[in-house]
């Protein structure tokens, strides 16, 4: 018989050959990795994004009127000097907020694994925890310092910190 007359079939088995001259299938044996979405990881992030939103409307500090916005605009109008006016952590905490509510979107999305995207989300909500910690610090941990816009920046830290790990953490689904 020629190699042309030969079933392909038989051809491709016995052309995967494990030790000792036994045949593989041509099949893989493993279990297969499912697309899906992590609804509760995004669902997290959204609300740390949402959050990160809020906070722009509320008063950050209890003896100041300024918003979350006020605060932003003057550290985007600053950006030479915002490190030593203290504004880059309403800065970290709003445009850490907006990237978490980007992350929350793309793990709606099926994959095989949503680590990626948890990895980032894990980056960025330690920026955010750095950007409300030194506040805190700073006012000695009086919380009565501060205002509902700074507690919606820590609820961004706190939420953003859950839904990375959950998105971080959930092994691919398999069948």
């Amino acid at each position: 018989m020629t190699e042309r007359q030969q079933d392909p079939a038989t051809t491709e088995i016995s052309a995967v050959q494990g030790p000792g001259g036994a045949t593989a299938p041509p099949w893989s044996t493993e279990r297969a990795v499912f697309r899906r979405s992590d609804p509760v990881a995004g669902l997290l992030l959204l609300l740390a994004g949402a959050a990160a939103g809020v906070s722009l409307l509320l008063p950050w500090l209890a003896d100041d009127d300024a918003t979350g916005l006020d605060l932003v605009r003057r550290g985007f109008g600053g950006l030479g000097d915002v490190v030593d006016t203290g504004l880059w952590q309403p800065l970290v905490i709003v445009l850490g907020g907006a990237l978490l509510l980007v992350a929350g979107v793309l793990v709606f999305l099926p994959a095989r694994t949503h680590r990626p995207w948890g990895v980032l989300a894990l980056v960025v909500s330690g920026l955010v925890v750095w950007a409300v910690l030194v506040p805190l610090v700073a006012a000695g941990f009086d919380l009565g310092f501060f205002d509902a816009g700074f507690w919606c920046a820590i609820a961004v830290a706190v939420l953003g910190l859950l839904g990375a790990a959950k998105a971080l953490l959930s092994p691919p689904r398999t069948g």
